[in-house]
Parts: structure tokens; sequence; C-alpha cells
């Protein structure tokens, strides 16, 4: 269903039941799932998080100042970027970081041409630093580099939820599921999908959002291949 696409993957989900750091298993198991992927003809970049290291509500409460706390973030997605391109690498698969803070030494600087040629050519882009700026979620990153590379859409990947509810899933029990919703209704209902700047920017460019569980094998590829398996956000109604 879609020809190029963007992942956003939290850092937590490179921990998998540890909350910090890597986990071997976990990123084998998501490597050969996005082989899966870019071998379907699938053009696929990806934007990961960095609260598997740092998170900056932990910062803010021994004393750290916000942008700098955000910078470190920005630092946690770097090496969350590395691990996942080497994890790509060891299962044959060619990928690029690119850095939106320069460090020449392990990625290449973010230019949205070289990122587009990447993707043609069938690499696995990995985007990392956030947009290189504090004040930015990487929600927000995932929506500004989606639209500069042109990507049909954003696969928002979460850990043991299967979509959008109208209350924490884990929390109340009849918690009502949402198959598919507008941008609008996600700002008018006040829904923790995606903070509001990255909303906007989704709904300006119209590029849809799928939101599914990650933690069940194959999903990435039923996201997709457009498969009913979590809750999808448009522009308008359809």
């Amino acid at each position: 269903m879609y020809k190029r696409v963007l992942l956003k993957l939290s850092g937590e989900a490179l921990a998998g039941g540890q909350g910090k750091g890597f986990d071997p298993e976990t990123l084998k198991t998501l490597a050969n799932e996005l082989k899966t992927v870019a071998e379907s003809g699938v053009e696929l970049a990806i934007v990961v998080g960095g609260g598997n290291f740092v998170r900056g509500k932990l910062l803010e409460d021994i004393g750290i100042e916000r942008s700098q706390g955000d910078y470190m973030g920005m630092l946690a997605t770097v090496m969350n970027a590395l691990a996942v391109q080497s994890s790509l690498e060891q299962v044959g698969v060619p990928t690029r970081v690119q850095s939106a803070i320069e460090m020449n030494k392990v990625a290449e600087p973010f230019v949205v041409r070289k990122a587009r040629r990447h993707l043609e050519k069938g690499r696995v882009v990995i985007f990392a630093a956030g947009i290189g700026s504090p004040y930015f979620s990487t929600d927000t990153t995932a929506a500004l580099r989606a639209s500069e590379i042109g990507a049909d859409v954003i696969l928002m990947s979460k850990n043991g939820v299967d979509g959008v509810y109208d209350a924490d899933p884990k929390k109340v029990e009849n918690a009502k599921k949402y198959d598919k919703l507008t941008y609008m209704d996600l700002i008018r209902n006040n829904l923790q999908v995606m903070d509001q700047t990255a909303a906007t920017l989704c709904m300006q460019n119209g590029i849809d959002l799928v939101v599914f569980n990650m933690n069940e094998a194959g999903n990435i590829l039923r996201a997709v291949n457009g498969e009913n398996i979590g809750t999808v956000i448009t522009k308008e109604e359809k």
C-alpha cells in the first residue's frame, strides 16, 4: 500500500523488558523484521527516540536545564541510531545514519537530497539527533522528516498497545479503541498520540499516521501493507 514510509521507534522499544539500555534479542528481532520490510521493495526511513537512556522529566527533576537536557536526549538518539544501524548491517541491510547535529566521525549530516537518494537506492536511512534544536520532540522530528522526504505514512510503533484509545487501556478496562481518526480529532480530544506540533505538520502535509503494536511479530510489514492492525489517522475522513 505504501511506497515510502517513516517508522517512528521509541528508545524504550530497543530496551525490551529492561526499560533501559539495549536488549540484544530485541535488536536482533527488530533487524530481521526491518529486513523483511526493506526486501519487500518499500523505501524505509527511521526516527528513533532516546528514552532508554535519557528522559527529559527526570533530568528536570535533578536540576538540569531544559535545553541542556534536550541536547543530551539528542545524543542518546544518535547512540540508538548507531545500534539500529549495526543490527541491520549484521543481517545484510545497507543503511545510512544522518544526524541533525554534525558528528562526521559517526554519521552523515542531514541533507534531504542525500536522504532521498539513499532511499531510492534501497538503503534504510536512520535520522538521529532530532531536528538539532531543543524544545522539539522526536514526534515532531518524525513529522518533519516524513514531510521532507515525501513519505506516504508515518508508522508509530507502540509497546504492547495496538492503537489509539480514549483512555489508557493498561489502566482502564473498558477503554474504547479507535480504528480511524483525523488529526483534528487528536487535537480536539487531546488524545496523547503525538504532540500538537507534530500532528499539525502531518495534517498540513497530508501524511497518514498508523499507530500499532510492534511487539507482535510481522506487524511492521502488515502496517506497511495497509492491513487493519491498529489506528489510522488521516487529514480528512476517508
